[in-house]
């Protein structure tokens, strides 16, 4: 057996993931002193990289922040924070010029107004956009800001495995009752085979979502909760994780592929309309908004269609725009529908619901401060209080810049942050673990945990399907967590621990909410009881 290498690398700040989120944090936190950024894959390689529609923000003088915060407090089934939600759409415009000042370019109409989109559940066009590749256009503005800034290391293929803290350090004196403390992460080169301890005086966790938890999503690969559940490791505390939101409309294909193709709810914006193989409108028998309706509503609907007609898909309609419109607005989703074989300003397009967003996350407080000192947290990683039950569109992406800018005032405003003196941190203990040749019992397990998922904890659930899910997961997180304890790791193994951990804690949270609210309906609860289950469900680790 050959001993892994362990390194130890010093920083003022930390930045895990590098979306939105992680990069403005991060262009912020250069003010302040050495900030490391550790990416798993590829610098681009994130959620924001695959945002079309765009931010959500009051730009319009026919806009206000009230009607902002009605569709988004209503979107999320009342469950949303008030004072979060008020303060987030306020700082909305801010936080725009902000990213215009680090060079991003959104699309502007002919008047040198923004063009501004809507979506579904917003009550006015607010979506500002850049055509329907507003989340590349975010990420590369900001990664040559960040390059260009001598103070900021950027770590591509280094996968967090987990955080460093008390728990972790030689000949400690800790008693249970003192507050866990961040001193950064283990990580994984990936490239180099080693591992390496990265210490920070303060770390901020921006590693996006966990839709690969599912068969069928819109995320990238690297989506698989890692932040969730390093964090919850660490005795942080876990909100909301049964609220997935499922996006309404990806493109249908035969073939299985690593990641559903979006097709941007601006589409619908823009006059789309749902229909079902006889080319017939389904929307107005489910809510008076129709096709901009919130997105659980629609994903329901289309589920329910789906099921009751027995087909793999419906359709959407954008035929009523000539080819110029939409070469021009959805210059993107027109070019890869063309490769696919469909032009669709001629022909319908086939679309299923897929899952695309996280809900729930680490519980942080309204400057973006988690459980545990030293560990901040933003992006959909986050349980902030402003999504509630269910994501209002583009609003996800305003959530991750408000809350890194606010982290970076916190940290600002303490004038000994880097007055931090290091712990001394034991290196990596790989005692005991061998190399696998039985790579596939990684993918195997990985495809088995994301197949129970989307069979048992779907769009729509049962307390049967649930607790079936929840003996399976068990089995499952058993079987890897020893495997995890006794082989050497890699990438594919640190992401399967978390993938199992993270789709336990959603089961155990929608076990816990016995009601239908926002994006979980449970059938054996079809009603919203606001007596009872008008708070969070919160879950923490009771290992430590």
């Amino acid at each position: 057996m050959t001993k892994i290498k362990s390194h130890e690398l010093k920083t003022d700040f930390l930045v895990v993931g590098s979306g939105i989120a992680g990069l403005s944090f991060a262009l912020r936190a250069a003010e302040l002193g050495e900030v490391v950024i550790v990416t798993k894959k590829r610098d681009f390689e994130s959620n924001t990289n695959y945002a079309q529609g765009g931010i959500a923000s009051v730009i319009s003088s026919e806009d206000s922040f009230d009607d902002h915060y009605r569709d988004t407090i209503k979107a999320g089934g009342d469950l949303g924070k008030q004072e979060i939600v008020k303060g987030v759409v306020q700082e909305g415009p801010e936080c725009i010029q902000d990213l215009i000042s680090w060079g991003v370019q959104f699309t502007k109409t002919h008047d040198k107004e923004f063009a501004l989109g809507r979506e579904g559940g917003h009550s006015k066009r607010r979506i500002i956009h850049a055509a329907d590749l507003t989340g590349r256009e975010i990420e590369h503005s900001l990664l040559q800001a960040l390059k260009a800034n001598p103070r900021v290391t950027m770590l591509e293929d280094h996968v967090a495995i987990d955080l460093i803290t008390q728990h972790h350090l030689a000949n400690r004196y800790f008693v249970p009752w003192e507050k866990t403390t961040c001193w950064g992460v283990y990580a994984l080169d990936s490239k180099a085979d080693q591992v390496c301890a990265i210490l920070a005086k303060a770390t901020l966790l921006a590693t996006g979502g966990a839709g690969q938890v599912y068969l069928h999503t819109t995320n990238p690969q690297i989506a698989t909760g890692d932040g969730i559940c390093m964090a919850y490791r660490a005795g942080a505390e876990i909100a909301n994780l049964e609220f997935v939101q499922f996006h309404p409309t990806t493109l249908y294909q035969t073939e299985q592929k690593k990641r559903s193709f979006l097709i941007s709810e601006a589409v619908r914006g823009e006059g789309a309309s749902l229909r079902t193989k006889d080319g017939k409108r389904f929307m107005p028998n489910y809510h008076p908004m129709e096709e901009l309706a919130p997105r659980d509503v629609v994903a329901r609907a289309i589920d329910q269609e789906m099921k009751r007609r027995g087909e793999l898909h419906i359709w959407l309609d954008v035929t009523h725009l000539s080819k110029k419109n939409l070469q021009e607005r959805f210059p993107h989703i027109y070019s890869h529908c063309l490769m696919q074989g469909i032009d669709i300003s001629k022909e319908f397009i086939p679309v299923v619901p897929a899952a695309h967003y996280m809900c729930g996350g680490i519980v942080t407080d309204l400057n973006g401060q988690t459980s545990i000192r030293s560990l901040y947290a933003s992006g959909e990683v986050t349980h902030t209080g402003l999504h509630g039950a269910n994501r209002l569109a583009s609003n996800s992406l305003l959530e991750a810049v408000v809350f890194s800018k606010r982290a970076f005032q916190q940290l600002a405003s303490d004038p000994a942050i880097l007055d931090v003196e290091f712990p001394e941190i034991p290196p990596w203990d790989d005692t005991g673990v061998v190399r696998s040749e039985e790579s596939v019992l990684i993918s195997h397990d990985r495809h088995s945990v994301r197949r129970l998922m989307w069979d048992y904890v779907g769009i729509v659930r049962t307390n049967r399907r649930l607790e079936r899910a929840r003996s399976r997961m068990a089995f499952l997180r058993r079987d890897i967590t020893e495997f995890y304890r006794t082989t050497r790791l890699t990438p594919e193994l640190i992401e399967l621990r978390n993938l199992v951990i993270v789709a336990d804690l959603t089961i155990r949270c929608a076990l816990m909410r016995k009601e239908s609210r926002g994006l979980h309906y449970n059938a054996d609860y079809t009603e919203r009881d606001d007596k009872h289950w008008l708070r969070d469900m919160v879950v923490r680790s009771s290992q430590l």
